[in-house]
């Protein structure tokens, strides 16, 4: 039983029971609630540290936003700046290239004009070795031909004459000398020269020892050029005996003859070694003469001809100039004749001329009426002048 004040309650009594579980409701709720509390406050003094953290954390993320928004904002500036750089980067590239591509059209057309050049230097340089590869086969084929003409004993002399026709032809007039003259002896020599006294018309022979020069040439050993060098002193010293026996005549030819050698070689040859053969040449007074000399010796006889020449007509010249002189002497009188003919005609015009300006000068007075200067024979004649009616 519970007393309260004057009532009593049961335990068993439902309001008893329903109060005593309200109130032991409310003390849970108050036990909790305090509980709570306490916890609260605990759990508050706990969380401070949190809270502190928590605002630390925040203002930290802030930092890292603010942070971010400057490295965005940097980043921006960067990529503005590297973007401005990269344009910067690729404009002056492409004025790079467009120079290096200039620079190197500039080589390429330098190098393809070079090049063409070199090739049309090229090409007229094988355009020459080309002729003259043509010209070596013509020549090839000329020394061929030289070679056969040369082989045959008749070919040869033939080729000596002609050659020295050649040499007297540019030399002399054509009538200072005659080919294939034949002498009082009968023999017939391949050049006459039509000096005068002294020395009197001169004979050229041509003579070529080709073989005996050949063989001398070609000689290996010591006895093959002993052989060949007797075999060249033979042929040349017979034919200096022929020359000096058939073309020398006492009265009709000079008192020596030329012996003509068609090759500048051969004629070296006997200068440089074999000299008592031009020795004996001149001992039998036949000179030998190469085309060289034989041209120096035919401009001598040029001199010689032109001399002679002078001479031979020094009569007429001297006839020529008298004339001249008589020409010139007549020429002189008609000047004189002229000149007096030209002093009348002056002294004629001055007459003339002093009869005009009397003329002019009387007519300027008849113009002017001025009759006063006029002399008495002319006034009588002057008409008076009557007055009209």
């Amino acid at each position: 039983m519970i007393q309260i004040g004057t009532q009593s309650f049961a335990f068993s009594d439902p309001v008893v029971i329903a109060i005593l579980m309200g109130s032991g409701i409310m003390a849970l709720i108050l036990i909790l609630l305090f509980v709570t509390m306490a916890r609260a406050g605990r759990s508050a003094r706990l969380a401070e540290p949190l809270v502190y953290q928590m605002d630390q954390v925040g203002r930290s993320v802030q930092m890292l936003s603010d942070g971010q928004q400057q490295l965005t904002g940097g980043l921006t500036r960067v990529a503005e700046a590297q973007a401005a750089s990269q344009t910067n980067m690729l404009h002056l590239m492409e004025q790079r290239l467009a120079e290096v591509s200039r620079v190197m059209g500039e080589n390429l057309q330098g190098t393809a004009t070079r090049t063409a050049r070199s090739l049309g230097d090229l090409q007229q340089r094988l355009e020459t070795i080309d002729k003259a590869q043509a010209n070596i086969e013509k020549l090839s084929g000329d020394v061929l031909s030289l070679q056969d003409i040369l082989s045959n004993k008749q070919t040869r002399g033939a080729f000596g004459e002609i050659q020295l026709h050649d040499i007297v032809l540019k030399a002399l007039p054509k009538d200072s000398y005659s080919l294939q003259a034949t002498l009082s002896n009968g023999k017939r020599a391949d050049c006459l020269i039509h000096l005068p006294n002294p020395p009197g018309p001169i004979v050229i022979d041509s003579k070529f020892p080709l073989e005996a020069y050949e063989a001398l040439r070609n000689a290996k050993t010591e006895r093959d050029l002993a052989e060949a060098a007797r075999f060249l002193r033979t042929s040349v010293r017979a034919h200096i005996k022929a020359i000096s026996d058939r073309y020398i005549i006492e009265g009709e030819t000079a008192d020596g003859a030329l012996m003509f050698l068609p090759s500048e070689a051969v004629y070296a040859e006997l200068h440089s070694n074999f000299p008592e053969l031009v020795r004996e040449g001149f001992d039998a007074r036949v000179w030998i003469v190469s085309p060289t000399t034989c041209m120096a010796t035919l401009h001598t006889m040029r001199a010689i001809l032109k001399d002679a020449r002078m001479r031979e007509q020094a009569g007429a010249i001297r006839k020529t100039l008298k004339m001249l002189h008589r020409d010139v002497e007549m020429v002189v009188e008609r000047v004189d004749k002229l000149n007096t003919h030209f002093s009348q005609a002056r002294a004629d015009l001055d007459g003339i001329g002093t009869a005009a300006e009397r003329a002019g000068k009387r007519a300027a007075r008849l113009d002017n009426f001025d009759f006063e200067e006029l002399s008495p024979e002319e006034t009588a004649t002057v008409l008076p002048l009557s007055k009209r009616d």
